[in-house]
């Protein structure tokens, strides 16, 4: 009897399979909802200037007006449509929220990759995480406003480095438990360099769970940036955003509720879509949640 066993072979990893998306579509229908309903706020809100009208245009003859066919949410108390404006906030929410979780996502596997492989960095790195966690998003984006003045540009940074230490010790997690894998020891046996080795074999394990966490970061983002928008910490008055929008308008909820419930809607329909998108995707990386089916 032979004593070398077959050869097995190995399904590739889920996040490889993206390209194959009538069948993801089939077996994760959270994934396409999620997913779906994301890329259509997306293009809306990318189209906003072709469809929509001037969200900063004011009327004071038009004030609090119901819905019509010239403007299908009807006027805010200066006279603005409130649907231009509900379009062209979901661009403020949509960009806020994808560049602080890319922004936080990339941050924190360049530094989980290196903190996973040096101990030195890993002390140092971990300690630093431990106090950027103790920072409330709010306080943060309070204190640099008041420092450099309001915008979208600080309103990122200060949504993206309380983001960054989840992530980071999420990623530094999987390193640890890739590193010490057969195949990693031997191609580092074999005379592999080490960036070869993070790059081809390390990094490639952290995709499925990174995007996973990013997702929920993006999700926190624009709920983070509506609020601090509605306290006036986050984007200028000036700029039309779903969280000032709702602050704008709250003493007028009685008189004119859309101008209320549009924008609140709109934030909605958004965070739950990334939230779809997020919890089937983790369903999709999840190799136990695939044995299962």
């Amino acid at each position: 009897m032979s004593l070398v066993s077959a050869p097995v072979e190995v399904e590739p990893m889920g996040w490889l399979q993206i390209a194959n998306l009538p069948r993801i579509a089939r077996r994760h229908p959270l994934v396409s909802a999620g997913g779906g309903l994301l890329a259509v706020l997306i293009i809306l809100a990318l189209a906003a200037p072709f469809y929509a009208g001037d969200p900063l245009s004011m009327d004071p003859f038009k004030r609090l007006q119901p819905p019509s066919a010239e403007m299908w949410f009807g006027s805010d108390n200066l006279g603005r449509d409130v649907f231009a404006r509900a379009v062209f906030g979901g661009r403020i929410s949509l960009m806020v929220g994808l560049i602080s979780a890319a922004s936080a996502a990339l941050g924190g596997l360049l530094i989980g990759v290196v903190a996973g492989y040096n101990r030195s960095f890993d002390n140092i790195a971990m300690r630093i995480m431990d106090g950027l966690m103790a920072i409330p998003t709010i306080l943060l984006a309070i204190a640099l406003i008041s420092l450099t003045g309001a915008g979208i540009g600080i309103l990122i940074v200060a949504i993206t480095i309380p983001s960054i230490p989840s992530i980071t010790r999420l990623v530094r997690s999987v390193v640890l438990s890739v590193r010490t894998r057969p195949y990693v020891e031997a191609a580092l046996c074999g005379g592999a360099r080490l960036p070869k080795v993070l790059w081809r074999h390390i990094v490639p394990s952290t995709i499925p769970p990174l995007i996973v966490q990013s997702a929920n970061v993006c999700a926190g983002a624009i709920l983070t940036e509506a609020g601090l928008s509605f306290l006036g910490a986050g984007v200028p008055p000036d700029i039309p955003s779903w969280g000032n929008m709702i602050s704008s308008s709250s003493l007028y909820l009685g008189v004119a509720p859309l101008t209320v419930f549009a924008p609140g809607i709109c934030l909605v329909i958004t965070v739950l879509a990334v939230n779809l998108l997020g919890d089937g995707l983790r369903d999709l990386f999840d190799p136990r949640a695939k044995r299962r089916r």
